[in-house]
């Protein structure tokens, strides 16, 4: 029968038993007495009684066995091996990309809180210096990642308007000018992340067909390929445009040393002498009057030819010709064909016919002129570079 009310000798001897049973329960020792856990367990707070925790661990234990002691540091050993297994496990979808340094950082973050950070970082390779000072820089380098995102979106604007042959320099030109502060390394690096590249150089192939009996013209400008004024000297040259069906196309160019500008060009089926006088006559048509400048060509048989040169003195132009099988002698006008196939086919081996290459050349040529940059201009356009020359000859003018 359960008592209601116990006298202060019973709570007292009740709060000692469970004080002398350290392995003993509350609920246990109530039990044994016939009382209420709850109101054992009041007793025992009003008395202020409390047991040292652990005293079990007081009886002295059996010595482990070397034998025993080896199996509890294996089963130890076990247990870390098999979490370091599963930490690689979920490391590895984030080196899907590639084992880059921000991904171990990033798994570390994600996961420190299971594993903890020296565990993790132990297991990765990396300092936790290294991480917290990741983690300390994380806005900043989000912010730098969506000003990123932005200029990649220019970039590709740029590229693609560029029918994409622009490479890093005229891609950071063309940015500059429009207003963007940006350095040509990080466009580099921005144009490597996101696939972008300009076009190549491919090998060269020589037209150039010499006629030995032909007279030649003395070589006036010695591979300096410069000038110090527009419509004073130019250099021409032919090159050929392939065609699907194996024939051939060809054009003549007549450019201006000093504002890389194509002043006169042709395009045909022959490479008669006609050719490179159509591209002459383009060349006095753009300029108004040719007199007195120089122009530069190989030894090729239409540069040679009776007609040319009788095209040359009407129209008042002193011939120059390079030494006989030396590209380098008329390295400009080479490397602008190079580049003009280079831009139009666009790794391409042909086009497809003969109004498609027309077409193409009529855009490219004109572009050439007047959006493409060049490097040896300040990055501009032959026709920003001689709109520029005129402005300051015309502010010179006004103040003399």
């Amino acid at each position: 029968m359960v008592m209601k009310h116990y006298p202060p000798e019973f709570k007292a001897d009740a709060v000692a038993l469970y004080q002398s049973r350290p392995g003993a329960t509350i609920r246990s020792v109530a039990a044994d007495l016939g009382v209420n856990p709850e109101t054992l367990r009041n007793w025992v707070r009003a008395a202020g009684a409390s047991r040292p925790r652990g005293r079990r661990a007081e009886i002295p234990a059996e010595p482990a066995t070397p034998l025993e002691a080896e199996n509890a540091a294996l089963r130890k050993k076990v247990r870390e091996l098999e979490e370091e297994r599963e930490i690689l496990r979920k490391a590895a979808k984030y080196f899907a990309g590639g084992d880059a340094l921000v991904n171990r950082f990033q798994f570390v973050a994600d996961h420190q809180r299971r594993f903890g950070v020296k565990r993790l970082c132990t297991i990765l390779g990396i300092t936790r210096s290294s991480f917290y000072y990741w983690r300390r820089t994380a806005a900043g380098r989000a912010a730098r990642q969506v000003a990123d995102a932005k200029l990649a979106a220019r970039i590709r604007k740029v590229h693609q308007d560029a029918d994409g042959t622009y490479g890093v320099p005229r891609i950071t030109a063309e940015l500059r000018e429009m207003g963007e502060l940006v350095n040509h390394k990080r466009v580099a690096r921005i144009m490597r992340q996101v696939g972008l590249a300009g076009l190549r150089l491919r090998r060269k192939h020589r037209t150039t067909i010499a006629d030995p009996a032909a007279a030649k013209a003395a070589d006036l400008i010695g591979r300096d390929f410069t000038s110090a004024a527009v419509n004073t000297k130019y250099v021409g040259d032919i090159t050929y445009l392939p065609l699907a069906d194996g024939k051939l196309l060809y054009l003549a160019t007549v450019l201006d040393l000093a504002s890389r500008r194509l002043a006169g060009w042709a395009i045909a089926d022959h490479m008669r002498a006609e050719l490179v006088t159509e591209a002459l006559a383009a060349a006095e048509r753009c300029r108004g009057s040719l007199a007195g400048a120089v122009m530069h060509t190989d030894h090729g048989a239409q540069y040679t030819s009776r007609a040319f040169a009788d095209a040359c003195r009407r129209a008042g132009v002193i011939q120059s010709m390079s030494a006989v099988g030396s590209s380098a002698d008329n390295a400009l006008a080479e490397s602008f064909n190079a580049t003009c196939k280079r831009e139009t086919l666009q790794g391409r081996g042909a086009w497809a016919d003969e109004r498609e290459a027309r077409l193409d050349l009529f855009r490219w040529l004109h572009r050439y002129n007047t959006r493409r940059r060049h490097s040896s201009l300040g990055q501009r356009s032959p026709v920003a570079y001689e709109t520029a020359l005129d402005t300051t000859s015309t502010t010179l003018a006004q103040a003399a």
